[in-house]
């Protein structure tokens, strides 16, 4: 007698005919298992094109998998015997057969031909089953391309398994065990290998996803152009395509008692620092606790924010980041409404210098100021505007 079990994959229904009578213990365990829904999920994590497919391993190792008996008295009763049939061979397309890991061997995987005449697997395998339906599906699983272990690049797997008759007695340890498994809808899994496309991956769908993104992202750049030339419009920035200088690091988290030459002095390990800002309040001059410091390479730029960060600092531990500011970038505009064209930190062609400049300039120019030992303090200027207001006075 014949009884059917239909194999539900990602690639469609394959309907396989059972040899009760001929391999009884083999079919109750196939039979048992598929009613537990204990294949649901499988992988078909080997295929040897025109000689089988492989499934049947919860585990997609290749290496796991129980029978019956393994899942109701442990793992010294996961193997079962072998029931080798002389008149059950490998003639045809579509036998089914024990995936045992050598002789009276057999758990739960089991592999489906897709080659006539393998005689080689004569007498080693047990025969339980023949494809009746599902030519075609089983041909797409034949094909699709693997790697070298055999594994397919998209995971091929097993939903749902449905027993269209089970002549076997029932073994009411086992459905107690997983009556709810029994009962429950098998639920999607969905693959953690990066390295594998999912069973439901379509290359017409992903085209066009991939469309929509690219779109999107057209979208959003386009946007992005339009807000920059309204805001070069009103003021708020020097030209639409201005960007924040690269190797500029912004600060903060300062003390307030950190001033430009201490970081000056610890940031000039990472290269040659060429402005050093921390922002002040306008009226008091005390720090605001964050700033701007300025290399003159990119690379010594990136070396500080690698390192710098969380880094303590007169007790305070500061972040580092890269600057997203572009007001540095006025001072480098023309008054012909066009950049320069050396733009970035080149403060001595424009006239304007950091504030660390400003203070070991002036400390070398002109010396402290005031009288009886007691430091004075005046206002900086540059040497040029030094030399026209002492002109103005001696007039």
């Amino acid at each position: 007698a014949l009884m059917s079990v239909i194999l539900e994959t990602s690639k469609g229904d394959i309907v396989i005919d059972l040899f009760t009578e001929l391999c009884p213990r083999t079919t109750q365990n196939f039979l048992k298992l598929c009613q537990i829904k204990y294949f649901n999920h499988c992988l078909f994590h080997n295929v040897q094109s025109n000689f089988l497919v492989q499934t049947g391993d919860p585990t997609k190792t290749g290496k796991g998998g129980d029978s019956i008996h393994g899942l109701l008295y442990g793992p010294q009763a996961r193997f079962f015997d072998d029931e080798i049939v002389p008149s059950l061979k490998h003639r045809e397309k579509g036998v089914v057969g024990m995936a045992s890991l050598g002789e009276n061997q057999n758990a739960s995987q089991f592999y489906i031909t897709t080659a006539e005449n393998l005689h080689s697997l004569d007498g080693k395998h047990t025969v339980f089953g023949q494809v009746a339906e599902g030519w075609d599906v089983l041909e797409a699983i034949n094909d699709m391309p693997c790697d070298k272990d055999g594994r397919p690049l998209q995971n091929v797997r097993i939903h749902h398994t449905i027993i269209l008759d089970d002549p076997t007695p029932p073994v009411p340890k086992l459905e107690e065990m997983y009556a709810a498994a029994i009962e429950a809808s098998p639920e999607r899994q969905i693959s953690e290998d990066p390295s594998r496309l999912e069973d439901d991956w379509d290359p017409n769908t992903a085209k066009e996803e991939a469309d929509s993104r690219a779109v999107y992202e057209r979208q959003q750049d386009q946007e992005a152009k339009n807000r920059a030339a309204v805001l070069e419009m009103i003021g708020d920035l020097p030209e639409a395509d201005a960007a924040p200088p690269p190797n500029v690091l912004f600060i903060c988290k300062l003390n307030p008692v950190t001033e430009e030459e201490d970081l000056d002095l610890i940031f000039s390990r990472f290269g040659k620092v060429v402005s050093c800002d921390i922002v002040r309040d306008s009226k008091t001059g005390e720090s605001l606790c964050y700033g701007f410091i300025g290399f003159e390479t990119e690379s010594s730029c990136e070396e500080a924010y690698f390192k710098m960060n969380n880094v303590l600092i007169d007790d305070r531990r500061i972040k580092v980041d890269f600057s997203q500011s572009v007001s540095g970038l006025w001072k480098n505009f023309k008054t012909d409404g066009k950049m320069s064209t050396k733009g970035g930190l080149d403060d001595d062609d424009h006239g304007s210098k950091s504030r660390l400049q400003l203070k070991t300039k002036h400390s070398a120019h002109q010396g402290l100021r005031g009288t009886g030992g007691t430091r004075g303090y005046d206002y900086v200027f540059d040497e040029a505007d030094d030399q026209g207001r002492g002109s103005k006075r001696r007039r």
